[in-house]
């Protein structure tokens, strides 16, 4: 197995990733990362996902938070907060915030995302090619009622998630730029030469969703001559990490690993998946699954650590490599 693809979000799709380079050292591994929690703030591109990767990989991501780099001190934040700069709510840590500066030096330098991303990258030595999906600024946002006017307004992703806590019912879900946009030939060629794609246990609306929105993305999947593999980011009925089942009520999506790999759908069908990978808590779904065109495994998919990640990644590609 030496060329796997993976579609990633944040902390999830980090994790998973971190387990399958242990699973397969010396694998050509491309992670087509989510752009859509991208933002500019105070003067800086912010680029959650793609950082959330890098610094897991690099073994520098804050394992008490989840995300932000260990070790971490907020004196900046602390400064812009009293000249009314920024996001209170949104707090960066200083070591982050050289990351930023550095990002959106190397873009107003002219580099594009992806290869300042490259460049980025190489400091850390993650040991995979980490590839935006699309070098275009496209960004979530999500129409909500204001809970204090009851004016139908719409506000970035960020907002919705850090401040609101997803606490604030999505009407639904918008790409900024969408349109406009293009995958970068390095996504769309990861996924042509692939021997297998993988979707991560990453957030299926506003993460994997965001992905296959760039136009050519899905299109790609569908074209892929290796097969694909989706891991369930619910477990018995609860979303593994964040909100998960916030977006899915959004978007009329039940929160089963059942319904989310329904809502991917299968290949032979017009979907995107071949396999799919639930939690043995839903080995019950296994049958609708199969039913649907997936064929479908239960397996235990708690990523408790590097090994338990490890091991998840390890049944993914035994997955892919029976249905070659």
């Amino acid at each position: 197995m030496s060329r796997v693809t993976v579609l990633a979000g944040g902390v999830g799709g980090a994790r998973f990733v971190r387990g399958l380079a242990h699973h397969l050292p010396g694998a050509e591994i491309s992670v087509i990362a989510n752009t859509g929690d991208d933002l500019w703030l105070a003067g800086l591109r912010v680029c959650p996902d793609l950082d959330s990767i890098m610094y897991t990989l690099g073994a520098a991501n804050d394992e008490q938070r989840g995300w932000g780099r260990v070790g971490e001190s907020e004196r900046v934040s602390a400064e812009l907060t009293a000249y009314g700069v920024g996001w209170p709510w949104f707090t960066l840590g200083d070591l982050d915030l050289g990351t930023h500066i550095a990002r959106s030096a190397l873009l107003r330098d002219g580099l594009t995302l992806t290869e300042t991303t490259a460049r980025l990258a190489a400091r850390w030595n993650i040991g995979v090619r980490l590839l935006p999906v699309t070098d275009d600024e496209v960004e979530t946002h999500v129409e909500i009622v204001d809970p204090e006017t009851g004016a139908v307004r719409v506000i970035h992703f960020e907002e919705w998630w850090v401040r609101h806590r997803a606490s604030v019912p999505a009407r639904r879900f918008l790409h900024r730029g969408v349109d406009s946009a293009t995958a970068t030939e390095e996504a769309l060629d990861a996924l042509r030469t692939a021997d297998i794609v993988l979707f991560a246990p990453s957030n299926p609306v506003v993460s994997i969703g965001t992905i296959t929105a760039i136009p050519g993305i899905t299109e790609a999947v569908r074209a892929a001559s290796g097969p694909v593999i989706g891991i369930a980011p619910i477990i018995a009925g609860q979303a593994v990490r964040g909100m998960a089942d916030a977006c899915l009520r959004a978007i009329g999506v039940d929160t089963t690993a059942s319904a989310v790999g329904r809502h991917y759908g299968a290949r032979e069908a017009g979907g995107l998946l071949d396999g799919w990978l639930v939690d043995e808590t839903d080995a019950a779904s296994v049958a609708e699954l199969e039913e649907a065109g997936i064929r479908t495994e239960a397996v235990p998919l708690w990523m408790t650590d590097v090994q338990a990640s490890a091991a998840i990644a390890a049944a993914a590609v035994a997955l892919a490599e029976r249905l070659r």
